[in-house]
């Protein structure tokens, strides 16, 4: 019985769901010693090490390894195998290993092989990112040329977001992504000495607002959206294909005939 649970999916999927009601349990500060629910835990972790050995046993370590979902699944119970040293010895000064509790709720992860065609999602979203790179690099050397820039002209103005580099580089990080954008300009332009001055200031952050926190990120938006979805305009653009050469044949067809 406790062989078949472990080596069929529905079986596996519910250890993991269950599991992952016990980590979320564990996550309340009321219930994170709770005795049960560590017992709970532990035996979940346990059995999952026992899965990976029979899967071993029966498919050959090799052929295991072979696995894209194997390896997945081997890494985040590998992960959480330390946590085991804080039960097996409680009374031990082990405090640096409690940290390496919170690496149990990546077992949970383990649920995304459920998930119905997610090597398409998977495979899409690389896709989608492989193309965005240089996108998200443009946007980043943006960024870093803006931070020197607004660092120099507005550090006395607000030294609270422009003091120095890493500051405006948050600073214009956060007007590009449109968030408090506002507060930040009108910081800089009320500390101006006239009202030119702040015109100014506030049409230099306007336009940041405009060319790379609406059209920049619309683009790399654009850029990642249309990569996702490629998968489905390509089965679309096959289907026109075979539509199109079925009316080139049909075509042929009637003239041949007349």
């Amino acid at each position: 019985m406790l062989r078949r649970l472990l080596l069929t999916q529905e079986g596996i999927m519910i250890l993991i769901s269950l599991n992952a009601i016990v980590i979320f349990l564990l996550s309340f500060p009321a219930l994170a010693q709770n005795s049960w629910l560590l017992a709970f835990d532990f035996l979940f972790l346990l059995l999952f090490v026992l899965e990976a050995i029979w899967k071993m046993r029966l498919y050959g370590v090799q052929a295991y390894f072979q696995s894209g979902w194997n390896v997945f699944d081997f890494s985040i119970v590998l992960v959480s195998l330390p946590s085991l040293v804080l039960v097996m010895n409680p009374a031990q000064d082990l405090s640096f290993l409690i940290v390496l509790r919170l690496l149990r709720f990546f077992r949970m992860l383990r649920l995304l092989r459920f998930v119905p065609d997610v090597h398409v999602i998977i495979h899409g979203l690389m896709r989608a990112l492989r193309a965005s790179v240089m996108v998200l690099l443009v946007m980043v050397m943006g960024n870093f040329l803006l931070s020197i820039l607004s660092c120099h002209l507005f550090a006395e103005m607000d030294p609270k977001h422009f003091g120095d580099p890493l500051r405006a580089f948050f600073s214009v990080f956060q007007i590009l992504t449109l968030e408090g954008w506002i507060e930040v300009s009108e910081g800089v332009a009320s500390a101006t000495q006239s009202a030119w001055g702040g015109y100014v200031v506030r049409l230099f952050f306007l336009s940041l607002v405009i060319g790379g926190g609406i059209f920049g990120l619309s683009l790399a938006n654009a850029i990642f959206v249309d990569e996702m979805t490629l998968d489905n305009n390509r089965d679309l653009e096959a289907k026109m294909d075979r539509l199109q050469r079925d009316l080139d044949r049909l075509y042929r067809l009637m003239v041949q005939k007349e």
